[in-house]
């Protein structure tokens, strides 16, 4: 059922994806101009994050009725197969955003859904199907539902669940999005929308990234008031002084609760480049974002999924594979971290975070 209210007036709130889940949502990559050799690489990956996530909560994945088949034969038997339509497979972005009350109910947020920028340097045209996605799940789930009336992608914002959110203004302030909304204007639909006290504005996101800098691949909440963000020591390198702008911010602000932020550095990797291969094996059709030899990937080990009991996330045939690994570990250390060969999911735009969707228990 639609309700005519927003969660905050309602007594809801987002909680953090640290907090307990139901379960999981992802959708099954179909689309040959995003994926290359029709998306085969890609399914591998995303039925190996499906797998790894299913070791710790519930799996469900979305898929198309042409590709229902293989993708049940290719999944493990835990995860759970339905059948949606969509556009891409993006569900952090055009998923629902979930949000509990202090009763254990829960609802969901339907956000207004364009592809990143709609006609105005959107990665792909149309996105009439995955601007349906989250009203779907609500009614696969029973779940009650309030209709936001503003653009947003779930990746483009992480919260601690205490009322404090991060965000970077590179994508929520794009004309692209929410033209003729003021900052303020976009901070009070966010807050009634998602239950909050303080928004926390970065500049911007990973250098080079198509969604226009989303947060959840420069920077995430550990837990209430300690956060991960994605760091190169190299000054020569362009993401140098983005990272170093968003940690002078975050040192210098509070939550909603007042306390100091604590911020761990979380390496990246070197330079991750398209490959001619890669290129060639992806469809060119006009109206969607071209895949170029040389471009150069937003590739994030911030980009991790957090599960119950479990860190899924993203490797890259990197020696910072494994130093990454044991920042998280040591950030979370009641999680077992899994490292998964994500170079296939990086390929079609973004990564392990971007793929999946929480749903809070």
């Amino acid at each position: 059922m639609k309700i005519d209210s927003t969660p905050k007036k309602d007594g809801f709130r987002m909680p953090g994806e640290f907090e307990r889940h139901a379960g999981c949502w992802m959708l099954w990559p179909i689309r040959p101009d995003t994926w290359r050799l029709g998306a085969k690489p890609a399914q591998k990956a995303f039925s190996e994050v499906a797998s790894a996530i299913s070791r710790f909560e519930p799996v469900t994945v979305g898929v198309c009725a042409e590709q229902f088949q293989n993708a049940r034969n290719m999944l493990p038997p835990q995860v759970r197969v339905v059948e949606l339509s969509y556009n891409d497979s993006w569900m952090r972005d055009c998923g629902p955003t979930f949000v509990i009350d202090g009763n254990g109910r829960i609802r969901l947020v339907d956000w207004e859904f364009n592809a990143w920028g709609g006609l105005d340097g959107g990665l792909y045209f149309p996105w009439d199907l995955d601007n349906l996605i989250a009203m779907k799940v609500a009614e696969i789930t029973r779940t009650d539902r309030y209709k936001a009336p503003i653009v947003l992608e779930g990746g483009s914002i992480h919260t601690d669940g205490q009322g404090t959110l991060i965000t970077t203004e590179e994508c929520l302030l794009n004309p692209n999005r929410n033209p003729g909304l003021s900052r303020e204007e976009l901070e009070d639909y966010l807050k009634a929308y998602i239950g909050l006290e303080k928004i926390i504005w970065l500049k911007r996101g990973i250098y080079n990234d198509e969604t226009n800098g989303h947060v959840d691949n420069i920077c995430c909440f550990i837990k209430p008031s300690v956060l991960a963000l994605a760091w190169t020591d190299d000054p020569k390198d362009p993401q140098y002084e983005i990272s170093a702008e968003n940690l002078e911010i975050l040192q210098t602000e509070k939550d909603a609760r007042g306390r100091t932020l604590e911020v761990h550095k979380l390496p990246l990797p070197a330079p991750v480049l398209i490959s001619e291969e890669e290129s060639r094996g992806v469809d060119i059709i006009e109206g969607t974002l071209p895949r170029n030899p040389g471009d150069r990937l937003a590739a994030s080990y911030v980009n991790f999924y957090i599960a119950n009991g479990g860190i899924v996330m993203p490797f890259f045939g990197d020696p910072k594979d494994i130093q990454a690994k044991t920042v998280l570990e040591e950030l979370f250390p009641d999680r077992e971290v899994v490292g998964i060969s994500a170079r296939e999911i990086l390929l079609g735009g973004g990564n392990i975070h971007c793929i999946t969707q929480q749903q809070p228990a």
